[in-house]
C-alpha cells in the first residue's frame, strides 16, 4: 500500500486526532504564524491534509491555498473550511506554477519520500517560489538518515545538518533552524529557507 492509499483509508481518523490547530504544539503555531508574516505574495500549504493550517493562515488574512494529493483530505478540508481554497494537487504539480508563491509551507509533507527523491523535491519547491520567497519545512530530525515505522506509512528521519545541505544544494539560503524533542514525541526540526533574489 502506498502512503497516499494509507492516508486515504485513515483520513477521518487522522482528522479526528490531528486535524485542528488546537491539537498542534503552541510553539509550532507561533513558528508558522511568525514565518507567514515574513514574505509578500501568495502562500501555498503543500500537503495540507485536512486543511487546518491553511484555514488558520487564511483567518489571519493571508492569501493562501492548500494542496493535497489525497482526495479524502481535500473533501474534508472543503467541508470543514468552506471559505478557504483547496485543490487536489501534489508536489509534481508545482512544475506548472513556476515562480508563483511568496511562501510555501511544507509541514511534514515530505516525510514519506525516499531519500533519493528529496533533492528533486527541494528543487521543485525552489522553482515554484518567487525570487526572495521562503520555505518553512517541518520534518522528523534524527542522528542519521533512516526510515522508521510511522503510524500511517513508512517515513524518514533526516539529520537537520543533512537537510540544510540539501536545501543549499537546491539553491536555497537557510535563514534559521529549530530543533526540539517534546516528551513522548520524535525529534522535530523546522528549517526556514529563502530562494535568493
Amino acid at each position: 500500500m502506498t502512503a497516499l492509499e494509507a492516508y486515504a483509508r485513515r483520513a477521518e481518523e487522522y482528522t479526528e486526532l490531528l486535524g485542528s490547530v488546537e491539537a498542534m504544539a503552541p510553539v509550532d503555531v507561533r513558528r508558522i504564524e511568525t514565518w507567514a508574516r515574513t514574505f509578500c505574495g501568495p502562500l501555498l500549504d503543500l500537503g495540507c491534509g485536512p486543511g487546518h493550517w491553511t484555514a488558520h493562515l487564511a483567518a489571519l488574512g493571508l492569501d493562501v491555498e492548500g494542496w493535497d494529493p489525497v482526495e479524502e483530505f481535500v473533501r474534508i478540508a472543503r467541508d470543514r473550511h468552506p471559505d478557504t481554497v483547496y485543490r487536489r494537487a501534489a508536489l509534481a504539480d508545482l512544475e506548472g506554477h513556476p515562480r508563483t508563491w511568496g511562501g510555501i509551507l511544507v509541514w511534514y509533507s515530505l516525510i514519506h519520500l525516499e531519500p533519493a527523491e528529496m533533492p528533486g523535491a527541494l528543487a521543485a519547491l525552489r522553482g515554484a517560489l518567487r525570487p526572495g520567497g521562503t520555505l518553512l519545512l517541518g520534518f522528523f530530525d534524527g542522528t542519521r538518515q533512516q526510515p522508521f515505522d510511522h503510524a500511517v506509512a513508512p517515513a524518514q528521519h533526516w539529520p537537520v545538518g543533512r537537510m540544510t545541505e540539501l536545501l543549499e544544494e537546491a539553491g536555497f539560503e537557510v535563514v534559521d533552524v529549530e530543533t526540539r524533542t517534546d516528551p513522548g514525541a520524535r525529534p522535530h526540526a523546522a528549517v526556514h529557507a529563502r530562494s535568493p533574489h
